[in-house]
Order: C-alpha cells, then sequence, then structure tokens
C-alpha cells in the first residue's frame, strides 16, 4: 500500500518522522533502519550526518532521530527486519530522486516492510506492506483533515 502526504495541514512539516510514524511506532521496535540519500535540517546531535551516503540504525538509534524533530528534507528511510544483512552497495547508489519511488508497491529496498521517501520538503511517499499500518496511518491522518 502506498499513501502520499502532500498537505503540511496533517503535519507540521515535510518529512516529520514522529508525526508519520507515531501511529505505528510501538509495530517497529525489532527493526533495523536504512536511512540512505540525506538531506535534513537538525538542531541536535543525531546518529546521521553528511559524511556518509547511508546508515544502518538500530532502534535505540533511530528513535533518537524519530523523536528529534528533524525535518527530512530528501531522503529514504526503510525498516528491515533485524535478521537482514543489506546489500551495502545497492543502498549507496539509491535515490529519492529516481522516478522508480512513485510506483505503486515497488520497495526500493525489497526486505522492507516500510518506506518513507522526503521529496524536496514537498512530498512524504509512505509505503507498507502490513495491512496493521495502512488502518493505523488511515485512522490518524483521516481524523486531521
Amino acid at each position: 500500500m502506498n499513501w502520499i502526504i502532500r498537505s503540511t495541514k496533517k503535519i507540521l512539516f515535510h518529512t516529520n518522522l514522529n508525526e508519520v510514524l507515531k501511529p505505528v511506532w510501538d509495530y517497529l521496535i525489532n527493526y533495523r533502519w536504512i536511512v540512505t540519500d540525506l538531506d535534513f535540517i537538525s538542531e541536535q546531535p543525531l546518529p546521521i550526518n553528511f559524511d556518509e551516503n547511508f546508515f544502518v540504525l538500530d532502534n535505540p538509534e533511530f528513535e533518537k532521530l524519530y523523536q528529534s524533530n528533524t525535518q527530512m528534507i530528501w531522503g529514504i528511510i526503510s525498516a528491515v527486519p533485524n535478521n537482514i544483512v543489506p546489500d551495502t552497495s545497492l543502498i549507496a547508489k539509491l535515490s529519492a530522486e529516481d522516478s522508480i519511488v512513485w510506483e505503486p508497491n515497488h520497495f526500493l529496498i525489497q526486505e522492507s516492510i516500510l518506506e518513507i521517501i522526503a521529496i524536496d520538503s514537498g512530498y512524504t511517499l509512505v509505503k507498507f506492506k502490513d495491512k496493521i499500518f495502512q488502518i493505523n496511518l488511515k485512522s490518524i491522518f483521516r481524523s486531521r483533515r
């Protein structure tokens, strides 16, 4: 399932991970996070920076990012099962600007159960494989109209 968030009436800013993930956060504690192709604004120390092409974060590291009120301008954020060993040569080549990100149900990282793609502070794509995410996200974003 894919969601496109384009209105900041529903969230404080694009892409605010705390607001986007809040309805499903409790389901994601047993996952690692792949974060790549980043541009972001933050006033806090984070487990990500501009020195590397990508990061693989455990849940406590990602929770710092999730709680930080960081604005993701560009980037691909992907939740993968803890037992997955990511192909780093593939991850380093991924781009939020690739037109393939708009394809329905196409995950840039096949093992992902959830992907968030931030596109130039104007669109947030949320892709997920588990129906529970759809139910919980719908309850939050439909209630904010």
